[in-house]
């Protein structure tokens, strides 16, 4: 499999310099002052006072978290070494779940990653006294999560509400490229976050903060650093050439740096968010090049199409595609029924999603031939649009691999031709006169040409040869999530209703929904459509197209409420809140990052309603027609009277695209609140005068 990892580099180049080390430096340097947490010694103050009244909600917090990395000698080549220790105030029983760490550890041929040295403690105070329990062996596991990855868990023992439990541990890691990232924030507020690296000055590093807020602390210098490795490097270089044993010294100067942020924020799961790791405050490295002595700047990152050209020719990529042709024949049969390249692209996705179903496991590569996951009848996200990739093309589509990152896997960078920021596949049909088609297998109840929505994540890299591929594409999809309802309902003498409701899902929200049916069944869905009405009793109600992705998901019933049961002069009524929205998605006064629907919205309620004979409306609401300042959102609602005792209401919400910027995110919290504040306003029905 091709990583884009830099595994235990060699010194080749060291050695290749005439054996000329770098130099020590710094000399006398200045340093950092102590960690500011010592493992084994809590402070009073911890286990009875406040730690962060900031945040009254706050399950836990954490009170301080520290971590340091460094390189070390490791064979003839180098690791990261990363420390960390993290003490964590349990607030509430809901915070509970913070007692239980994951160690995500990553392994690919010789690279791995290990967890050493992992001990903890927590703390109660038990009728004045601080009591101490040890994190013992059986509350320690690992749990192999994918064939790539494993992750060491751990549940700290004895927890309660107030506690106070600390951990700490070594990493080992033969990943260079992107040495070892650092999240200041947390679903949690964290009272004290600090990072410090030491990189030696032979690797040139990207720093990225992403973060909104400061440092409190941001501090560089120069230092030294001596690396033992293994000295077995074969040497050609016009002056000496054999093979040199033992071991060798390498002194380097180093950049020193520490960050430390204070007070955070928890930051939380919001409605129309990608992942909190979007937004939360971390640092990233990305490995540039190398620089030995006396030797020219190396580069290490190459371009996207050197990225392009690897995968084209990787095992577990390109040629898994080419060497899947068991299912030509039957491509070249759809080939020649369906001459319209639309409709062939759809009629082969529905023959790779009839033979091979998603097990929800998102990849980019495939470790296995393809015809293992076709005899399985399933298979990853790879197996499955893999070979779908093979079978477009066995169908004489010119289709390429789309690379893209889903919603919970977080951003790509464009800047840095990094694989790790993918984990997803699809496929992308070129049409000679026409748009591309974004294809994908997993989900059948989505029609051909939508991509799912875990997979709308801003852009995505088209894989393949110039000028058709080798390019990137947005992922933003021209269908919209639909909701429609119709609603003809009739107002008698004494208070009761009677009426129908057409509604329709269309594009996303229809997938959605069909979602939603096939969870429930059909009786229990229908079921749940009368809940949604407490006081209506609903009748003949019936679903049309459920089975039919190309069209849009159809409910019908019919409805009831009784009046009092005496005559009155004045009726009060809210249709549009009875079948509108419930509640604003945006709940919070301000929001510090984007707001992404992923695809745009468009929501129509109609409401048609028939007076009894003898009354009308008290007065007419007044219309509303709100927009955002510069277009990308509407809201209109308006209430007429097209014919004597009838009163047509519409309301309808047009959010014309996919992401808005926290800058509108007032905006769109207030066009909401408008449209909840228009859809409740009562109608006033009364007894026209001498009726």
């Amino acid at each position: 499999m091709l990583l884009c990892s830099l595994r235990r580099v060699a010194l080749l180049t060291v050695l290749a310099a005439l054996g000329r080390l770098l130099p020590a430096q710094a000399q006398g340097a200045a340093k950092f002052p102590a960690a500011p947490i010592k493992f084994g010694q809590i402070e009073a103050q911890d286990l009875t006072g406040a730690p962060f009244a900031a945040d009254s909600a706050a399950t836990a917090v954490v009170l301080c978290d520290y971590g340091s990395a460094r390189l070390k000698g490791q064979g003839a080549g180098f690791q990261v070494v990363f420390e960390r220790v993290t003490r964590i105030k349990i607030l509430s029983k809901a915070g509970f779940e913070h007692a239980t760490v994951d160690i995500p550890l990553h392994h690919s041929g010789s690279a791995s990653e290990k967890v050493i040295n992992l001990r903890g403690f927590t703390y109660n105070l038990v009728n004045g006294t601080m009591e101490k329990t040890r994190l013992e062996p059986t509350g320690v596991f690992l749990e192999k999560r994918t064939p790539t990855e494993d992750v060491q868990k751990f549940t700290m023992p004895n927890v309660r509400v107030g506690s106070v439990i600390e951990f700490a541990y070594t990493q080992t890691s033969d990943y260079l490229y992107t040495f070892q990232g650092w999240y200041f924030q947390r679903s949690i507020p964290v009272r004290w976050s600090e990072y410090r690296v030491s990189i030696p000055s032979f690797y040139r590093y990207k720093i990225i903060y992403q973060g909104a807020q400061p440092f409190d602390v941001n501090v560089a210098h120069v230092g030294a650093v001596s690396l033992l490795v293994d000295n077995k490097i074969g040497i050609s270089n016009g002056l000496a050439a054999g093979q040199v044993n033992g071991s060798l010294t390498v002194n380097a100067p180093t950049e020193e740096h520490q960050w430390v942020l204070k007070n955070l924020p928890a930051i939380t799961t919001e409605p129309y968010m990608t992942t909190p790791a979007d937004y939360a405050a971390r640092l990233d490295f990305e490995l540039t090049g190398e620089q030995w002595p006396d030797r020219p700047f190396h580069p290490l990152v190459g371009d996207w199409q050197k990225v392009n050209n690897d995968l084209l020719a990787d095992e577990d990529f390109g040629l898994r595609i080419e060497r899947a042709g068991f299912l030509k024949e039957q491509m070249q049969a759809l080939a020649a029924r369906y001459p319209d390249v639309p409709a062939r692209a759809a009629a082969v996705r529905e023959a790779v999603m009839g033979a091979v179903r998603y097990d929800g496991t998102n990849r980019y590569f495939a470790e296995a031939p393809l015809r293992k996951a076709y005899d399985a009848h399933h298979g990853t996200a790879a197996d499955v649009n893999l070979l779908l990739l093979a079978a477009l093309r066995d169908a004489g589509l010119t289709a390429h691999p789309l690379l893209l990152s889903t919603r919970n896997h977080g951003a790509v960078s464009e800047q840095f031709p990094l694989l790790s920021y993918f984990n997803y596949v699809a496929a992308v049909v070129v049409q000679p006169n026409g748009p591309d088609l974004l294809l994908d297998a997993t989900n059948p109840l989505l029609p051909s040409g939508l991509l799912p929505e875990r997979c709308l994540n801003r852009r995505g890299y088209v894989v393949g040869n110039a000028p058709t591929a080798g390019r990137w594409l947005d992922l933003t999809p021209t269908q919209r999530c639909v909701r429609y309802q119709q609603v003809s309902m009739a107002l008698d003498a004494q208070g009761g209703l009677t009426g129908k409701v057409h509604a329709e899902q269309g594009g996303y929200a229809a997938a959605e929904e069909r979602a939603h049916l096939g969870e429930l069944g059909e009786k229990k869905y229908l079921a749940a459509v009368g809940q949604r009405h407490e006081t209506f009793t609903l009748d003949k109600p019936t679903l049309a197209h459920a089975d039919d992705v190309t069209r849009p998901l159809a409910l019908d019933y019919e409805f009831r409420q009784p009046g009092a049961g005496n005559v009155g002069n004045t009726f009060y009524l809210s249709p549009l809140r009875e079948f509108g929205s419930t509640q604003n998605p945006f709940r919070h006064e301000t929001r510090a990052f984007a707001i992404d629907f992923g695809m745009a919205q468009d929501e129509t309620l109609v409401v048609s309603l028939a007076l009894p004979v003898g009354y009308e409306l008290a007065a007419l609401p007044a219309p509303a027609n709100l927009e955002l300042p510069d277009g990308g959102a509407r809201f209109v609602c308006s209430t007429t009277t097209p014919a004597p005792g009838t009163v047509v209401l519409t309301s309808h919400l047009s959010l014309s695209r996919a992401v808005y910027p926290a800058a509108q995110y007032a905006s769109l919290r207030e066009l909401y609140r408008r449209l909840l504040e228009k859809q409740g306003e009562q109608l006033v029905v009364q007894k026209k005068a001498g009726s």
